[in-house]
């Protein structure tokens, strides 16, 4: 790895760089290949819930059957909007299980305002508002479908986090680096960032038949299930016809268009702020992507006295 990784993005404030963000970034065209490589992309990260969509294809490769809205929460860091937690409650009740087999952490909304809103209504942290409850439901319907022991779906040695395993590094062609545990409390497994981008390319390009066209299509149609109304994850899939797109913590993003063209990249310092302005210049300058919807997704503003005096940016 390099001693010192490129600026993916730079803080001004007031006209004044004031802070960087360092990362990798690799970008492939249509056919695969390696068009754009920005600091060390071969080295192992945690793709963190950019997993999701694998571990949501392990679900189907299981044989749980699930489909539409139930898919694309699956495959979710959602925001903890109603419509989200109402589907989480759904998916549990249908296959006999209930908030207390969920053993993801009690957490608020990850959206702010509906993390305001749901304390205002009185509620407390739950496992159900965890952003990746969806994953968790999914995961323990198909513990249930397949006869699997419920209370340890998170043991690796558990045969759906073997498939998830085994999913992940078909996929990405990149063998399983590290393996550690997720936020959530899931098993976390490390591949390259090239891996990575890999593996949205064969998302997006895989059959409608398959467990992992199945998934990309559920996010192509239920964007708002797989991020919320404010999240860039959904307006990216909202208004770019055929994008898969998911993000993870410590600021990772997989992304892939359905001709194939795919990037993937961490910011080192794990800024989330970084994402949008890193993802925006990437899909205009390495993918070719031009689109509205970048503007909004790469505009983050600076305040200053609640006024806008700077904002963070791309910058490579």
């Amino acid at each position: 790895m390099p001693e010192i990784l490129p600026v993916l993005a730079e803080v001004v404030r007031s006209g004044f760089t004031e802070g960087q963000h360092r990362g990798s970034l690799v970008a492939l065209a249509a056919d695969g290949s390696v068009i754009c490589a920005l600091g060390d992309p071969e080295a192992p990260v945690f793709p963190r819930s950019a997993n999701k969509p694998f571990q949501a294809s392990a679900v189907l490769r299981s044989g749980l059957e699930l489909a539409g809205e139930r898919l694309a929460l699956a495959a979710a860091s959602h925001s903890g909007e109603g419509f989200q937690l109402d589907l989480v409650r759904t998916m549990l009740a249908e296959h006999g299980l209930a908030e207390s087999h969920l053993k993801c952490p009690a957490s608020l909304p990850l959206d702010e305002e509906e993390a305001e809103a749901f304390l205002a209504a009185g509620s407390t942290r739950t496992p159900l508002a965890m952003d990746c409850s969806g994953k968790h439901a999914a995961m323990l319907a198909a513990c249930r479908a397949n006869g699997w022991p419920v209370d340890s779906y998170l043991d690796p040695d558990h045969p759906l986090q073997k498939l998830v395993r085994e999913t992940l590094e078909e996929n990405t062609g990149d063998p399983v680096a590290h393996t550690g545990v997720d936020g959530c409390g899931a098993p976390l497994m490390a591949v390259s960032l090239t891996g990575l981008a890999r593996g949205y390319r064969a998302l997006a390009l895989a059959s409608p038949q398959t467990p992992e066209g199945r998934v990309a299509e559920a996010m192509r149609a239920h964007p708002e299930y797989v991020g919320g109304t404010r999240r860039h994850d959904s307006r990216l899939m909202r208004e770019l016809p055929g994008a898969v797109s998911k993000m993870g913590a410590e600021a990772v993003q997989g992304f892939a268009l359905p001709d194939g063209r795919a990037l993937a990249f961490k910011v080192e310092d794990g800024a989330g702020r970084a994402l949008g302005p890193v993802l925006a210049r990437a899909l205009s300058v390495h993918l070719g992507v031009s689109s509205p919807v970048l503007e909004r997704i790469g505009t983050v503003p600076i305040l200053g006295g609640g006024v806008r005096v700077g904002e963070v940016r791309a910058a490579f």
